[in-house]
């Protein structure tokens, strides 16, 4: 069952790290800058944003 639960919250955290980065950026394109991620740094991005929010879900 532990299993079921760190799993949850993996992914959890994986779709709201995406919403968050993506809504950054879409709210400095707002702002008028025009960022580009290259694949690496977009995964190093998403995994730490991942991290973030994982830990913030900790209890």
């Amino acid at each position: 069952m532990k299993y079921l639960s760190s799993i949850k919250d993996l992914a959890i955290s994986l779709v709201v790290s995406t919403i968050i980065i993506y809504g950054l950026n879409i709210a400095a394109g707002f702002a008028g800058a025009d960022y580009t991620f290259t694949n690496g740094e977009a995964f190093m991005i998403w995994i730490l944003m991942a991290i973030l929010v994982n830990n913030c879900l900790k209890k």
